[in-house]
């Protein structure tokens, strides 16, 4: 009887001990315990023994090292067994395979006492473990190759716009989103969130847009989603967006051409700007008077061709790569452009400076920069307007575009908003654009603190309704202004004017 009862207890021991040792081997199945050397680790422990995952060529991917002969592995990893067991006067061995989606994997076990049925059934059941587990994170690593190539893609994509090149782009894009760059025209969006959430805000983007939309994860902010959308239903799909976060903010370009895609995000980046102060944390770019807008159109275009008629002499696709990144180097940091662009700083650099060198001036001047802007911005619409400089007057100068009455009443409208300022702010502004924007050679100038110089231009921001502290066409139509009323000299392009 007592034989009996010890072999009863016994039994429910062992029996016991199975569903123990099961629920604790599933607990790794679970989304936060999947962890190939987790499952290893718990197996040592439950075999009490050693135990070494290693791919076919050996190499160790979990565990500890085992002595194994290789003609085993080889045959198991071959397909030719599916597991062995070895013993000798120290040690049992036991080798199962374990198949994984791109090659075949040997767990070996190893322990001083013999496998009995428990712990065989807890190896076989560990190495199922961990073929599902090693599927799952190649699947989840093919999932995030493909995300991330999709979103490379998506990059590649709007850093043709930037440069203009519409053809090239529609081609990227047709292969995976046909018909979405089939239109002429498009908006350009900027979605601002916390970094750490942006990749959720980038894939809400994509869901409210419903992939009618170019959405990309900004190079060069940390903080930005920018969204191309030729749909006119994906504004107010991302403005409900908007509203379902508290801490996101919306900006908006104009409609523009395709071609025009950097001058619609830098559109957008200054709507961003406002809308942080508007309650429903959007905004978009307002139409307001242009200074090129004022000057005789045929006049523009021709002093425009006259000015960039040395880069005329280069092969047509050196010419747009150097219009095109001059443009968002003046628009942007050289190492925004350069991100935006895909390219080096350097690179940026380099090809504004050959614009420089051409067009026989220097960058480092405020005014030089904007009316190189100026005229940049006026070259795009040549080709639309059919314009050949044929009819080009020669003796055409900068002076004359500005002295026009509606341009000069436009700036003396705009620069006489600072004049209730008893602090002076116009003639800290206008000394610091002559300083080329920098706060510490304009306070010396004017016998004052670099952060009182800084203080006057910023308070000039919401008076003049532009930007000033960061390079761009805001900061570039207040220059217009104080050329045109002659509060500054106007600059020489040594070739030109």
């Amino acid at each position: 009887m007592a034989g009996r009862e010890d072999g009863n207890r016994q039994r429910e021991t062992q029996a016991g001990q199975g569903p123990a040792w099961a629920e604790e081997l599933l607990e790794h199945l679970r989304p936060a315990g999947r962890d190939v050397r987790r499952v290893v680790g718990w197996l040592s422990g439950a075999v009490r023994g050693s135990v070494a995952l290693q791919d076919a060529a050996g190499n160790l991917m979990a565990g500890t090292r085992i002595p194994l002969d290789e003609d085993l592995v080889t045959d198991i990893t071959a397909g030719r067994i599916a597991s062995a067991a070895w013993q000798s006067r120290e040690r049992h061995l036991r080798l199962v395979r374990v198949e994984h989606p791109s090659h075949t994997c040997v767990l070996a076990v190893s322990r001083e006492t013999p496998f009995d049925r428990r712990a065989a059934d807890v190896v076989t059941h560990t190495a199922q473990v961990i073929e599902l587990l090693l599927t799952a994170r190649e699947s989840t690593a093919a999932g995030h190759r493909l995300r991330r190539a999709t979103s490379d893609l998506r990059l590649a994509i709007l850093q043709l716009l930037m440069v203009e090149d519409t053809i090239a782009a529609r081609r990227v894009a047709a292969g995976l989103w046909p018909g979405l760059l089939d239109a002429d025209t498009a908006c350009v969006y900027v979605v601002e969130s916390d970094p750490a959430v942006r990749d959720r805000i980038a894939e809400e983007c994509l869901d409210s847009t419903r992939e009618d939309a170019l959405v990309v994860r900004c190079p060069a902010m940390d903080g930005h989603v920018i969204v191309v959308s030729p749909r006119e239903t994906a504004g107010e799909a991302l403005r409900s967006l908007v509203g379902r976060h508290p801490d996101i903010f919306l900006g908006g370009s104009v409609r523009q051409s395709l071609a025009r895609t950097a001058t619609a995000y830098g559109q957008a980046v200054s709507a961003l700007a406002v809308a942080h102060f508007r309650p429903d944390k959007t905004a978009v770019y307002a139409e307001r008077t242009h200074p090129e807008r004022l000057m005789d159109p045929q006049a523009l275009r021709a002093w425009t061709a006259r000015v960039l008629r040395p880069l005329d002499t280069l092969p047509h696709h050196t010419r747009a790569e150097l219009l095109a990144t001059t443009r968002l180097g003046l628009e942007f940091t050289a190492v925004n452009a350069a991100k935006v662009l895909g390219v080096s700083r350097n690179t940026v650099r380099a090809r504004m400076e050959r614009v420089e060198a051409l067009l026989g001036t220097d960058f480092a001047d405020l005014t030089v920069r904007t009316v190189v802007h100026l005229a940049l911005n006026t070259q795009i619409g040549l080709i639309d307007a059919q314009f050949t400089d044929a009819t080009a007057d020669s003796t055409l100068r900068l002076s004359d575009l500005l002295s026009g009455p509606a341009v000069r009443t436009w700036a003396q409208h705009l620069l006489g908003r600072l004049d209730a300022d008893a602090r002076n702010p116009r003639r800290t502004l206008r000394t610091w654009i002559a300083a080329g924007g920098n706060a510490e050679r304009a306070a010396q100038a004017l016998g004052m603190h670099a952060q009182t110089v800084r203080e006057h231009v910023r308070s000039a921001e919401p008076v003049l309704e532009r930007q000033l502290l960061a390079a761009g066409t805001d900061l570039y139509e207040v220059v217009l202004a104080h050329l045109a009323v002659g509060d500054l000299d106007l600059p020489v392009l040594h070739r030109h004017d």
